[in-house]
């Protein structure tokens, strides 16, 4: 991977603004990082602690993955995601609100997600994983917290660390992992990490997030040996970071298609 770490470090490197780089080869143990530790705002990559945390309560018997929530107008949100756009009135079940909250993103889902499960909670198993910079400080589209600066955050490295231990089935459990590691898989939003990889057969479980001058894609590539794949980045050139997550992804798999190219 050395040759293809200069290459991609050089990309990363004349990038403006803050970025962070962690990639791995779970296989050979080959890293390529750079700025890994520096905390930028979550977006939605934060969704993917939210979903964590359903589970945990899942597992423990505090919430039902079958419990009905009906979606009021007042509880609706701009831009990513469904329920917006459905009629008010609709019920749907917490595994949905998770799933969407993943696939396409929903921030209607997500900010029900996090009353439901308590934000203090969530903050929790995030410590709890050992993540020190991936902090949920309060619900999305709250304009008056993000003017005084009070934003959710994450690293590359905090990112890196939580794909790893659900890859190997140690978030909540192995069971869980695999689950959420499904749901990850079945994103909708492919326009980042997977450009140049679904066409050769090589899958990803990842989520993407996205702002004004903010934009990341963090998972893992399911080349022949698994790769954590996390970029993160804000004050950027979102159209110039976003050819530099492609390419990257590109580079790391060359020579390690799936099982399954096509």
């Amino acid at each position: 991977m050395k040759e293809q770490a200069e290459i991609i470090l050089e990309m990363v490197r004349n990038l403006p603004g803050e970025v962070g780089l962690f990639i791995r080869d779970t296989v050979t143990g080959e890293e390529i990082t750079f700025q890994k530790d520096v905390p930028v705002v979550a977006a939605s990559v934060i969704k993917i602690m939210v979903m964590a945390e359903a589970f945990r309560q899942k597992e423990k018997g505090l919430i039902s993955f079958e419990e009905e929530v009906v979606i009021r107008k007042e509880d609706k949100l701009p831009s990513c995601g469904a329920l917006t756009y459905l009629h008010d009135g609709i019920s749907v079940q917490i595994r949905d609100l998770v799933t969407l909250m993943i696939i396409v993103s929903d921030n209607t889902a997500t900010n029900l997600l996090i009353d439901r499960l308590g934000m203090e909670n969530i903050q929790h198993l995030s410590e709890e994983l050992g993540l020190r910079n991936t902090v949920l400080r309060r619900k999305l589209f709250m304009e008056e917290l993000s003017r005084q600066g009070i934003e959710n955050s994450v690293s590359a490295g905090d990112m890196g660390i939580l794909m790893e231990q659900l890859l190997s089935g140690k978030v909540i459990s192995p069971e869980a992992s695999a689950e959420m590691l499904r749901i990850l898989s079945d994103q909708r939003l492919n326009g980042k990490m997977p450009f140049y990889l679904h066409s050769r057969g090589i899958t990803c479980a990842h989520k993407t997030g996205e702002d004004d001058g903010i934009t990341h894609d963090v998972g893992i590539i399911y080349a022949s040996h698994p790769i954590i794949f996390c970029f993160v980045s804000q004050h950027t050139d979102v159209p110039r970071a976003e050819r530099v997550i492609q390419e990257a992804a590109r580079l790391i798999t060359r020579g390690k298609e799936g099982e399954n190219e096509s």
